[in-house]
């Protein structure tokens, strides 16, 4: 597992704001904070509470609201759905589900994000 840390900027409904992002390519989900979310989104409630593991072994978490948010990289505008994790460490984490959906990939040599400019490409049509 490696990971990147970047300040991207969100918007949401309610709001816009700059937060620290942590691209984690040891997470499946993409989370944020519920102190990160205030005056930026609405919570939609999910049906059922998803139930995920954590690094601790035999640590659970159970998720109950998500969201949707647009955010960008390099004046490239993405979107993707965020589960809601009270006391949450970090402001954003940016899981494998939104890297394969908008085929990022991670240059940890570099600390770099890469984007396929095709997806890119497609976005600004």
């Amino acid at each position: 597992m490696s990971i990147i840390r970047l300040p991207l900027h969100f918007e949401g409904s309610q709001g816009e704001k700059t937060l620290y992002c942590l691209f984690d390519s040891g997470a499946t989900f993409s989370c944020i904070s519920d102190d990160a979310i205030q005056n930026l989104e609405q919570l939609i409630k999910l049906r059922k509470p998803l139930e995920i593991g954590t690094a601790a072994a035999g640590h659970y978490l159970k998720i109950t609201h998500s969201t949707r948010l647009d955010f960008y990289y390099n004046d490239i505008r993405l979107s993707d759905e965020f589960m809601v994790i009270p006391g949450l460490s970090e402001d954003v984490i940016l899981g494998v589900n939104t890297f394969q959906k908008w085929r990022i990939k991670l240059d940890f040599e570099h600390d770099t994000v890469i984007i396929d400019p095709k997806v890119a490409k497609a976005i600004l049509k």
